[in-house]
């Protein structure tokens, strides 16, 4: 019985840890992002630009090959909804690999690079285990897709047609 208990818990404490949110924690919305300017910006005013638009923000990084491989069909999904805003999370080490990364694969969007990476701050807000990491966040400011991955646009383009409806 203490075996099927323990079984149970963990089942548990694993589904709420990948549980779709609604709204991102307070650590998340007060952590800061360095802007292609140099300037620091908090996570929430970035997401209070976007009020009233549907948004995509992609966690990626430049030395993450599933990211680079990704980037096809991120293109194709800003050219099918153009009405959508696109927010580009790095994860990047240094800000000139970041910075040659957005030149080099033409991303078109604001840029942001966490200051700590995966595992710093802004990454553990966000339950960041994997990238690249598309969040979708409809035009009242919910979160509707959490955690989706590079094998997830057939989800990602569906939510987007739904949304934009």
């Amino acid at each position: 019985m203490k075996k099927i208990l323990i079984l149970l818990l963990a089942f548990a404490s694993f589904s709420c840890s990948h549980a779709q949110k609604k709204s991102f924690s307070k650590e998340a919305l007060s952590e800061t992002l360095l802007a292609t300017d140099g300037s620091q910006v908090a996570f929430k005013n970035i997401l209070k630009k976007y009020k009233g638009k549907t948004l995509v923000i992609e966690v990626w990084a430049s030395w993450c090959g599933d990211c680079v491989k990704a980037m096809p069909k991120i293109k194709e999904l800003q050219t099918n909804n153009p009405d959508v805003a696109y927010v580009f999370i790095s994860m990047d080490k240094t800000v000139e690999n970041w910075k040659i990364g957005i030149e080099k694969h033409e991303l078109k969007g604001d840029h942001y690079m966490a200051n700590d990476q995966m595992k710093g701050v802004f990454g553990k807000a966000i339950d960041l285990d994997w990238i690249p990491r598309y969040i979708i966040i409809d035009k009242t400011g919910k979160i509707v897709v959490y955690r989706a991955i590079e094998t997830d646009f057939e989800k990602i383009n569906a939510t987007l047609k739904d949304l934009n409806k």
